[in-house]
């Protein structure tokens, strides 16, 4: 079924909607609770909060597309549970993910640029600036989660290069940032 139609479902108060959602999406939305929570359950419990939260916010949202509007709410709440479970301590395969791209934006001139701008705006034009190769590493590092060995195995490419690719789009990302802080 589209995603239209599911949405559709939403809009109607159909139960149908769940398990279409489930059934469509349920599995990617599974990897990145589990990338960042690990199974268990903590995991089963922020799946059925995800469902619980699709529900409640469609209607009135109407996502122009349903993978990324879950995709979003399932990262959303894995890192509300992470960050409640760890609050005196931190997960390494998580960190090492955000450390790498916040490494690059922990300075004042930073947190003074995205009060100028529109940040979203700002993150497309970046990711349309990149190669397709790169904008798919990036997301899938980035929002996905995955780790450089599954990036690389999942475009067949070497973790060399997924590195190499990581490194000059997070070069890229500041170059862009300290651009739009000079408009």
């Amino acid at each position: 079924m589209d995603d239209e139609k599911i949405v559709g479902l939403y809009f109607a108060r159909d139960e149908l909607a769940l398990s279409e959602t489930e059934e469509k999406y349920g599995h990617l939305l599974k990897s990145i609770v589990t990338k960042a929570l690990g199974s268990g359950a903590d995991a089963d419990e922020c799946m059925s909060d995800i469902y619980l939260s699709l529900w409640s916010s469609i209607p009135p949202a109407r996502p122009e597309s349903l993978r990324a509007y879950a995709c979003a709410i399932a990262r959303n709440l894995s890192f509300k549970k992470l960050s409640y479970n760890l609050a005196k301590k931190r997960s390494a395969d998580l960190s090492v993910s955000f450390d790498e791209l916040e490494a690059s934006l922990t300075n004042d001139a930073f947190a003074e640029s995205i009060k100028k701008i529109e940040f979203r705006e700002f993150f497309n034009r970046f990711l349309q600036s990149l190669r397709k190769e790169s904008r798919v590493v990036f997301l899938k590092r980035y929002y996905f989660l995955d780790s450089i060995p599954e990036i690389a195995a999942d475009l067949n490419i070497t973790e060399g290069k997924v590195k190499s690719l990581l490194f000059r789009a997070r070069k890229k990302f500041i170059h862009e940032i300290k651009k739009e802080e000079k408009a």
